[in-house]
């Protein structure tokens, strides 16, 4: 039976994608991820691929290139809902600071537990496999805290989106430590980070200025090539790509900010108004579509029988046990006993497995096992979803029918000043989640 044929091709992307949607509305009426339904199917279809064709075929190229494309709409997604406002400095350092402790503190006690567990794994490889188990999925994050208060839903949406890029960082940081020859040390990466960071302000104001006189009604598109452009262009050159499309959103989002006194007039606030809005709506089109198709092939990778080891059962709790009492200890030292349910809102997902898969050859393990990482993924999210069912609110759900009739209107940034019928008040992270009911693997 040819699987692989065009039109079954066809039949079986058009399923996936419909049962994605069918995931989401039963995730809001059960809490339960709808990720990992995702996997499940994915597994499911591995066993039913077995029985069809001997030969496993391979997904690996797939998967990186959805995990990169997925990657990129997760930050940019991110940095639309971002506002930058001198009231808001104090919660963006804080969270900031809570991302990097959680972060480097989570790693620090993987890599020992993975070190001493797991044979023939250095300490330089267990801290490169230490660390996508340490990044909170903003992925799963963001859409999950609709139902808490304004407070906490800005500090965990700030924390998983510092907590992925840091994250990003960090491990392309190690990997250069890999090869003595070409690395650069911290001085290298500061500058590094220098060179990215003008480069993506000068590719921003140029984008902006550039698209907003295309007359064209199919820009959006080009608009996101561009940006996946600079990224392979900034992957190749070793710079940071991820801070170009973090401060394209950023800029884009805040117009005002970034657009003061004089250079304002070269604005033509109605157009990246329009653009913002909509460039956020195909943001969250295009991560639900390569995020289903992510989870769905990482579900056909993995090893199912390394689930049902004792030792990746043993490694899999002691990492999961050092996540929350690290992250107890932070939040408890930041915020006092007002801990709940932030505590336990620390899954790990898309990045997780997408830097697992980055791994250079060099500094792979072949004991390591992959259930590992499908047994924290797994626990972490219904962890939170424990959590937020406890605390008496509900994750969101992805492109729901509030979502759909969204689309049928423009809503201007409201960093711009235009015509809007919506409150002052509104903020472009109240307007990017409360205007959406979201769900993200």
């Amino acid at each position: 039976m040819e699987i692989f044929s065009s039109y079954n091709i066809i039949i079986e992307a058009s399923i996936i994608v419909i049962l994605s949607f069918w995931f989401n509305s039963l995730s809001k009426k059960t809490n339960i991820p709808s990720v990992l339904m995702l996997i499940a199917l994915g597994i499911i279809l591995q066993y039913a691929m077995g029985y069809f064709m001997p030969d496993k075929p391979e997904f690996d190229g797939a998967l990186e290139i959805l995990g990169i494309v997925g990657l990129i709409m997760i930050v940019l997604e991110a940095a639309l809902e971002l506002e930058l406002k001198k009231n808001k400095i104090i919660p963006i350092i804080k969270a900031m600071g809570i991302a990097l402790l959680g972060l480097l503190g989570s790693a620090w006690v993987a890599a020992i537990i993975l070190h001493q567990f797991i044979p023939e794994m250095s300490m330089q490889s267990a801290w490169l496999y230490a660390t996508p188990l340490s990044i909170l999925s903003s992925a799963i994050i963001i859409p999950s805290v609709n139902g808490l208060s304004e407070t906490k839903k800005e500090f965990h949406i700030y924390e998983s989106t510092f907590s992925d890029i840091m994250g990003i960082m960090m491990f392309y940081f190690l990997i250069g430590g890999l090869n003595p020859a070409e690395d650069t040390g911290f001085s290298g990466f500061s500058i590094n980070l220098l060179i990215t960071i003008v480069i993506a302000l000068v590719a921003s104001y140029a984008i902006i200025l550039i698209f907003q006189r295309i007359k064209s009604q199919a820009k959006l598109f080009l608009l996101i090539a561009v940006l996946l452009l600079l990224y392979a262009i900034g992957k190749k050159f070793h710079l940071s790509s991820l801070i170009i499309i973090l401060i394209f959103g950023l800029v884009i989002a805040n117009v005002k900010l970034f657009f003061p006194g004089r250079l304002s007039t070269y604005l033509k606030k109605g157009k990246v108004s329009q653009m913002y809005h909509e460039l956020h709506i195909i943001t969250l089109e295009t991560a639900f579509i390569v995020r289903t198709f992510f989870f769905v092939i990482f579900g056909l990778t993995i090893a199912i029988s390394s689930l049902f080891s004792l030792s990746v059962a043993l490694v899999s709790v002691l990492i999961i046990v050092s996540i929350y009492l690290i992250r107890f200890v932070i939040l408890r030292t930041f915020f006092g006993s007002d801990i709940m349910p932030q505590l336990f809102i620390a899954p790990r997902g898309l990045i997780t497995v997408l830097l697992f898969y980055a791994i250079p050859k060099e500094a792979q393990v072949a004991n390591f096992e992959s259930g590992i990482l499908l047994f924290v993924i797994i626990a972490t999210s219904l962890i939170m979803t424990w959590a937020l069912i406890k605390d008496g609110k509900k994750p969101g759900v992805l492109l729901d029918e509030e979502l759909m009739d969204s689309t049928q209107e423009t809503t201007p940034s409201p960093n711009l000043e235009v015509t809007s019928t919506e409150s002052k008040e509104d903020t472009p992270l109240k307007k990017a989640i409360d205007d959406s009911d979201i769900t993200e693997e």
